[in-house]
């Protein structure tokens, strides 16, 4: 008997040492655009063990038992980053009047699964999600970092913030008789309902708290032009979430609400669409981020001018004035030395997956396509809080990975075909096919 107890321990032992061993891997990059700024590199080598990269070396090194992914023929990046989708929010895929009624969290939680993957392999390693129901998104977010949903890494807010008959207010234009318990959860009129919003939010697992200074395009009847939540709520918000160390995105267009937000200390401002020189000359004092959001603003004046049927009332009027002007403020505050980060407002006007179409939006408005590459990596990391982790080909952060074809730095729309993607030194696409 005490042999066969010995025998079961040295098995169990010997289970546990290989469990523990750590997993080398070695890729060979043709070329090297790394996230931080730095010019591009040729014929490098990144050394990864388990998820973490341990250093990048000159020349094709192949250390002993490490397994080797040739990447010579291509272009490696760190894993991208948007810092603005809704992944649970795709009523707008059809009758957004219509989906609103009839869809429940339960239904936006299973588009989210599928979701979040097609991003991942388009080559998005991370996702800041700034407004969805917040116990489904918070439950995708758990499922994925578990493991169990494939997807992304996520930041998510949860619903956002905002007062009665603002942006966030769901029953807004709809029949005041109709009731859904979920639309409630973002509706806050005083600093005391903000605080304890936030506070919920965390409780809940959201990791970002977003509010809705300004009114917006997508909802009926509010103005974008207009600040609606007074200086008390947006300061609670901002005291609240910073003492939870929760990053504060400021959904705003009109300027007032541009630059109270800003001067009360949030960390972005998503649009941004009337700023002026006073407001970017306050965003850049205060290192605030401007999250444009130009390829939403592209497709909703392609839906007003072709199918405004196909929008909530109001929607298609205001997005025939909004829209014009995100390219023009982009180009005003990155002139006036901004900090901008990648988001394209992600929630059903295009699909998830094709986040990367806004590279050629940003470079269409004046960034050169190594500036736009490092809004959806150095940039976006530092603005999500998560630089020591993402957005970087360096030792120590994670190995977010992806690879392409031909040279994103001549011709950035190449970063619309991801042949390669890692996450975490997991391989998940490879020669363009997934491996889920």
């Amino acid at each position: 008997m005490k042999k066969i107890v010995l025998a079961v321990l040295a098995a169990w032992c010997a289970l546990d040492a290989g469990a523990a061993a750590a997993r080398d891997v070695v890729v060979h990059a043709g070329h090297l655009i790394d996230g931080t700024g730095a010019a591009p590199r040729s014929q490098v080598s990144i050394l990864i063990t388990d998820d973490r990269i341990t250093a990048i070396e000159p020349g094709y090194v192949s250390p002993a038992d490490a397994e080797i992914v040739d990447l010579t023929g291509a272009t490696v990046l760190p894993g991208l980053i948007d810092c603005h989708v809704h992944i649970l929010s795709t009523f707008h895929k059809g009758d957004p009047v219509r989906n609103a009624v009839t869809r429940t969290s339960y239904d936006d939680l299973v588009d989210g699964v599928n979701d979040v993957r097609a991003s991942l392999l388009a080559g998005f390693t991370s996702l800041r999600s700034l407004g969805d129901d917040t116990r489904a998104v918070a439950a995708l977010r758990r499922n994925v970092a578990a493991g169990v949903v494939p997807g992304p890494r996520l930041w998510v807010s949860g619903a956002a913030l905002g007062p009665t008959a603002g942006h966030s207010d769901h029953a807004n234009g709809l029949d005041p008789a109709l009731s859904h318990p979920e639309w409630a959860e973002g509706v806050i009129d005083n600093p005391e309902e903000a605080r304890r919003a936030v506070r919920l939010h965390h409780r809940e697992g959201a990791n970002v708290i977003k509010i809705m200074p300004s009114g917006g395009v997508m909802s009926i009847g509010d103005n974008p032009r207009l600040q609606l939540m007074a200086d008390d709520e947006i300061a609670a918000v901002v005291a609240a979430a910073h003492a939870l160390d929760m990053k504060v995105a400021a959904h705003a267009h009109g300027k007032a609400a541009i630059d109270r937000a800003v001067a009360l200390g949030v960390d972005s401002i998503e649009h941004g669409t009337y700023a002026d020189a006073e407001s970017f000359a306050l965003m850049k004092r205060h290192g605030t981020y401007l999250v444009p959001t130009m390829l939403v603003a592209e497709r909703v004046y392609e839906r007003a001018k072709t199918h405004p049927e196909q929008l909530n009332p109001s929607t298609a009027e205001k997005a025939l004035e909004v829209a014009p002007r995100i390219r023009n403020n982009l180009r005003n505050a990155y002139r006036a030395g901004v900090k901008i980060a990648f988001g394209t407002d992600t929630f059903g006007l295009s699909a998830h997956g094709e986040n990367a179409q806004e590279f050629a939006l940003l470079v269409g408005a004046g960034l050169t396509p190594m500036e736009a590459i490092l809004t959806a990596t150095r940039n976006a990391a530092d603005l999500i809080g998560a630089s020591q982790d993402i957005g970087s080909v360096q030792a120590g952060r994670y190995a977010d990975l992806i690879a392409v074809d031909g040279d994103p730095v001549a011709d950035v729309r190449v970063l619309e075909d991801v042949s390669f993607v890692m996450k975490g030194g997991i391989v998940v696409k490879r020669d363009g096919r997934s491996r889920l």
